[in-house]
C-alpha cells in the first residue's frame, strides 16, 4: 500500500499533515446512496477519511444503472448499500467501509442514538419532515450534519451545526502582518541601523522594502504631526517621497516599496470580524468552554494589554528584493517578535485554564502557536436549526431573493415580481412545495406523465400556500418554473448529483479539518442556467 504522504501528496499541500490526520480519524455516515450520496462519499473516500457507514434499505433497480456509476447490471436486485460500499472500498482500501440495510427514515424515527457515534452525517434525498427530525437529533448529540439533495436540474446543500470555529481559515486575500503602520521597538531599532542615503549603489538597491517603508513612514510622521497619510493626495505625495529616494530608475526594491505603500496606510488594530469574535459572550469562559474560546479569551487579554490593540505577530515576511544578510536579519526580527507574543499568549492560556479548573497543559503548545499565528483570521460560524429556517425564514431576506421593485410608475413600484433570472429562491420554494405535495398526494409532482397537467395545478396551489405561510403572499412564482419542477418528476440526474456531491464533499472536508470557512446559508444550484446562490435564511 502506498505511503500516506505519497498517496495524498497533492491534497497535503492544501490542508497539511494535521488536516489529513484529522480526516483519517473521521467517521462518516451517509444516508441514502443514490447518485447524490454516492458521488459525495466517493470524493471523501478518495480523500482518505477514516471510516464510512452507508445506510440505505433499497435494492438496486434497472433505473439506477442510468444515474449511478457505482452499480452495474449484476447489481440489480442486490442491496444498494452493499454494492455502493463494495465499489467505494475498492477506491481506497485504507478506508474502513460498512453498510446497513435499513431505511434512513425508520432509523431517524426508531434509533436516534445511532447517529451519535459519527463525526459527521451526510443526509441525502431526505424530505422536509425527516430533515427536521434528524437535525434535532444531531444538534442534541453535537454531531455535524450536512444535507445534500438533487431534484431534476436543481440541487441543495445545507450545513447544520450549532457552532463551528475555524483557526486556519486560509483566506484568498489577506494583508501581510508587517506592522508597517505600527512598528514595534525592535523593528524600529533594526531600521535605524540602515541609512537610506548611503552612496553605495549596491547597498541602496538591496535594502528591503520593509525597511524603506518604515523609515519613510517615520520621516513623514515627523513632519505631519505624527500622522500617516490618509487622503488620496497625501498617499500620492508619500509615493513621490519614496520615488525621490531612488538613485537609479532600475531599483526594484524602491518599486516594491511604492507598490506596497498601501500597507502603511491600512488602519491599525484589529478588523471588525475579529472584534465581533472577542466581544462574543462565549469569551466569558468556564470549565465547559471549548479550547477555541479559552484561546479567544486569552487573545482578548493580550490585545488589551501586551498587544497594545494588536494581535500576536504572525512572524513571516514575503519575498522581496534584498541582500541575503539583511533579509535573514529582518526575518529573525519578525520571528523573534512572533515567538515573544506566542509565549505571552501561552502563559495567558495556561492561567485561564487554571482559573476555570482545567489542566493548564490541556491545550497543546502547537495549538496555541497555530492560534496565535492565525489570530487575525479566526472565524465562527453558527447555523439556525433547519426547522427554524423552514418555519420562520428571515422574511426580509426571502422577500428580497424572491422579488424586485419595478421602477416604473409609482403604482408599478409597489408591485413585486419574481425575477425570471433569479430562480434560486423560486426553486427553493418549489422544492419545499414538492415535499408538501408528496405528503398530501403520496407521490411527487410529475412522477406520472398521465397526471402532469393536474400536478402542475396542484403544485402551484401548494407553492402559493407555502408562500402565504411564510408571509410572502405578495410574491408569485414563474409558471415556467412550476412546469419545469413538475417535469423533473423527482428524478436524480447524475450530472447534477455529481456537482452537488462535489460541493457537499468540499464542505465536509472544511468542517472536519476546521480549515477554510464553510458556506453559511442554504446553497441552491440552478442547473437550468448553471448558476448557484447562497440563500441566507
Amino acid at each position: 500500500m502506498a505511503e500516506p504522504k505519497v498517496k495524498y501528496d497533492r491534497q497535503l499541500r492544501i490542508w497539511g499533515e494535521q488536516g489529513q490526520a484529522t480526516l483519517e480519524k473521521a467517521s462518516i455516515c451517509l444516508l441514502n446512496c443514490g447518485p447524490t450520496g454516492s458521488e459525495t462519499l466517493k470524493n471523501l473516500v478518495l480523500g482518505g477519511v477514516g471510516s464510512i457507514t452507508v445506510v440505505d434499505g433499497s435494492k438496486v433497480e434497472v433505473g439506477d444503472l442510468g444515474n449511478n456509476f457505482m452499480v452495474d447490471e449484476s447489481s440489480v436486485g442486490e442491496s444498494k448499500a452493499k454494492c455502493v460500499c463494495t465499489f467505494l472500498q475498492e477506491l481506497n482500501d485504507a478506508v474502513k467501509a460498512k453498510f446497513i440495510e435499513d431505511c434512513p427514515e425508520e432509523l431517524i424515527e426508531t434509533n436516534p442514538s445511532f447517529f451519535s457515534q459519527f463525526t459527521l452525517v451526510i443526509a441525502t434525498q431526505l424530505v422536509e419532515d425527516s430533515m427536521v427530525k434528524l437535525d434535532k437529533i444531531c444538534r442534541e448529540a453535537n454531531i455535524i450534519l450536512i444535507f445534500a439533495r438533487s431534484y431534476g436540474l436543481m440541487g441543495l446543500v445545507r450545513i447544520s451545526v450549532k457552532e463551528h470555529t475555524v483557526i486556519e481559515s486560509k483566506p484568498d486575500h489577506f494583508l501581510d502582518d508587517l506592522r508597517l503602520n505600527n512598528p514595534w521597538p525592535e523593528l524600529m531599532r533594526f531600521t535605524e541601523t540602515i541609512d537610506l542615503n548611503t552612496t553605495d549603489a549596491v547597498v541602496h538597491k538591496h535594502t528591503p522594502y520593509i525597511v524603506i517603508l518604515v523609515k519613510i513612514a517615520e520621516e513623514w510622521a515627523n513632519t505631519h504631526g505624527g500622522n500617516l497619510p490618509s487622503t488620496r493626495e497625501e498617499k500620492r505625495q508619500f509615493k513621490d517621497l519614496i520615488k525621490s529616494k531612488m538613485i537609479t530608475a532600475d531599483e526594484e526594491n524602491y518599486k516594491e516599496a511604492m507598490e506596497a505603500s498601501y500597507k502603511v496606510f491600512s488602519p491599525r488594530g484589529i478588523g471588525a470580524n475579529l472584534q465581533k469574535i472577542i466581544d462574543d459572550s462565549c469569551t466569558e469562559v468556564d470549565s465547559n468552554s471549548s479550547d477555541f474560546w479559552v484561546m479567544v479569551a486569552a487573545l482578548k487579554e493580550f490585545i488589551a494589554n501586551e498587544g497594545g490593540g494588536e494581535t500576536p505577530l504572525e512572524g513571516s515576511i514575503p519575498d522581496m528584493t534584498s541582500s541575503t544578510e539583511l533579509y535573514v536579519n529582518l526575518q529573525k526580527t519578525y520571528q523573534a517578535k512572533a515567538e515573544a507574543d506566542f509565549l505571552v499568549m501561552e502563559q495567558r492560556v495556561r492561567n485561564i485554564l487554571k482559573k476555570i479548573g482545567r489542566d493548564p497543559a490541556s491545550i497543546s503548545k502547537a495549538n496555541i502557536k497555530s492560534f496565535s499565528k492565525n489570530a487575525r483570521k479566526l472565524a465562527v460560524c453558527r447555523y439556525r436549526l433547519i426547522e427554524e429556517e423552514f418555519n420562520s425564514p428571515v422574511q426580509s431576506e426571502l422577500q428580497k431573493y424572491l422579488t424586485v421593485e419595478d421602477h416604473g410608475t409609482l403604482q408599478e413600484a409597489n408591485s413585486l415580481k419574481v425575477l425570471p433570472e433569479n430562480t434560486a429562491a423560486g426553486l427553493y420554494i418549489l422544492l419545499r412545495a414538492a415535499d408538501r405535495f408528496a405528503v398530501n398526494y403520496n407521490k411527487f409532482p410529475g412522477q406520472f406523465d398521465s397526471e402532469m397537467d393536474e400536478d402542475i395545478s396542484r403544485l402551484k396551489t401548494t407553492a402559493v400556500g407555502l408562500l402565504n405561510d411564510l408571509g410572502c403572499n405578495s410574491s408569485t412564482l414563474s409558471e415556467d418554473l412550476i412546469n419545469e419542477m413538475c417535469r423533473y418528476g423527482a428524478s436524480e440526474l447524475h450530472v447534477v448529483s455529481a456537482f452537488v456531491g462535489g460541493v457537499a464533499s468540499q464542505e465536509v472536508i472544511k468542517l472536519i479539518t476546521r480549515q477554510f470557512i464553510p458556506m453559511s446559508g442554504t446553497f441552491i444550484f440552478n442547473g437550468i442556467d448553471n448558476n448557484s446562490q447562497l440563500l441566507l435564511l
